[in-house]
């Protein structure tokens, strides 16, 4: 039970969340190392994230704007050194308030950094014959760099005082933090999908390891080798190298010398132009002049030369006409054309014979083949007929009579008795059968 001299007025949470504040205000502005986790983009194009150690966590929180100015966007599972203050929401929640975003695991970054070499150098990135020779006189030359700042300046600048009329394309692109490499790269996609330049440039204002660490990374040299148009990096850096100026088609240390590698000056190609046409003309002059005092010379010996050997040279030349008349590939061409129409008119004329012989031939074998049908019809029908009447004649036959029962009387001289009266009693007679016959006498005769 509460006692009325130790009863106090309770807070509100208004009122409690405003004495946390006040007591947070030492906090305005810390130093926090941690790794990235849970990291979101809200509506409104802010980032909420966690950074964690190994014994805690704390929610962080990213305005988009700050994001943008600081051209860092972080990614999970990096770590940093934020820079803000802690601010106690009207949520209740408690929140590190963002405005610088570094670096800090850079040892890791170079490790990354020399797997990717080692793969592209396997690879044959690097090589020398690689590479991509610069146009003379790019039509269009395109830059990739960020909109705003010195470098796109100082690139214009230098172009457009060394080509005045040179055309120039500009792709924004993030040159710094997590969000450059693929900001980078949409920009050289997008370039080379358009097809419009014949250079491309790729340029910043220089930088630290960790600010420049967009262009070591793989994506980024990807997008390098992959594209159709040639690449100069202008990276504005004086220690190391990275990846993109390795696989680049040409590295130039600033934007300024990008400038005057990509372009040529105008004045110079106009002055040489001017000296070329100067020669040219002398040459020509001097050519002219020579062929003139040669036409001179031959005009004079020509008029010195006797008319019977001008002669003589225009009817050899005449020969010499004809004789390559008749040699030309025209006339060896129409006389074998005309050859050739005279060979197959022959051979036309051959083939028509033959086709009538073969024709003939086919003709002669039909009408044999039709009277060798019909003779063996003939034959096979009179062979039918002779068996037939063989068969009667036999059927008729005496011998075929006798033996059916009949019998044959024959008088002492042979001949056949048809009647009685061609016999007389007492003569002898013989009598054939079927088998065999009978000698006898005739006793009496009956009419």
């Amino acid at each position: 039970m509460v006692r009325p001299e130790e009863a106090r007025r309770p807070l509100t949470v208004s009122e409690l969340s405003f004495e946390i504040r006040r007591a947070l205000r030492p906090l305005s502005t810390v130093l926090v190392k941690g790794e990235v986790t849970g990291l979101k983009r809200t509506g409104r194009g802010n980032y909420s994230f966690s950074v964690r150690d190994q014994q805690a966590v704390m929610q962080a929180f990213l305005y988009g704007d700050q994001a943008r100015r600081l051209g860092i966007v972080p990614e999970d599972g990096q770590v940093f050194v934020f820079r803000g203050k802690v601010d106690l929401w009207k949520s209740g929640a408690l929140n590190l308030i963002v405005d610088f975003i570094q670096f800090d695991d850079v040892g890791r970054l170079r490790a990354q950094l020399e797997a990717v070499k080692r793969r592209l150098e396997l690879e044959g990135a690097f090589a020398p014959e690689r590479k991509r020779r610069l146009p003379f006189l790019p039509r269009v030359v395109a830059l990739i760099t960020s909109p705003t700042g010195a470098v796109i300046h100082d690139l214009q600048e230098t172009i457009r005082d060394r080509y005045p009329n040179m055309e120039i394309l500009v792709y924004p692109a993030q040159v710094q933090g997590t969000a450059s490499p693929g900001s980078v790269v949409l920009a050289l996609r997008r370039c080379n999908q358009e097809g419009r330049a014949d250079v491309v440039v790729i340029a910043r204002g220089g930088g630290s390891f960790e600010e420049l660490y967009a262009f070591d990374t793989e994506p980024v040299a990807r997008a390098i080798l992959a594209s159709r148009i040639p690449v100069v990096t202008a990276l504005g850096h004086t220690s190391d190298r990275t990846v993109a100026d390795m696989v680049a088609d040409a590295e130039c240390r600033t934007p300024t010398e990008a400038g005057t590698r990509v372009v040529p000056l105008k004045r110079d190609l106009l002055a040489a132009l001017a000296e070329r046409r100067r020669r040219l003309e002398r040459e020509t002059t001097r050519q002219l002049a020579g062929h003139a005092e040669r036409l001179a010379q031959r005009r004079q010996r020509l008029a010195q030369v006797p008319p019977a050997l001008l002669r003589r040279r225009a009817e050899r030349l005449e020969r010499f006409r004809s004789e390559l008349a008749r040699l030309s590939p025209v006339r060896q061409l129409e006389r074998r054309e005309e050859l050739l129409r005279e060979r197959g008119a022959r051979l036309e004329a051959a083939s028509r014979r033959l086709l009538r012989q073969r024709r003939a031939e086919l003709a002669g074998r039909d009408a044999s083949a039709r009277l060798e049908r019909a003779l063996t019809g003939r034959l096979t029908a009179a062979e039918t007929g002779v068996g037939h009447r063989r068969r009667r004649l036999q059927a008729l036959s005496p011998e075929r009579v006798l033996a059916r029962g009949y019998s044959i009387t024959l008088d002492e001289a042979g001949h056949v008795l048809r009647s009685a009266a061609g016999t007389a009693p007492g003569r002898a007679i013989t009598v054939r059968l079927g088998a065999g016959s009978l000698a006898a006498r005739v006793e009496e005769t009956r009419p």
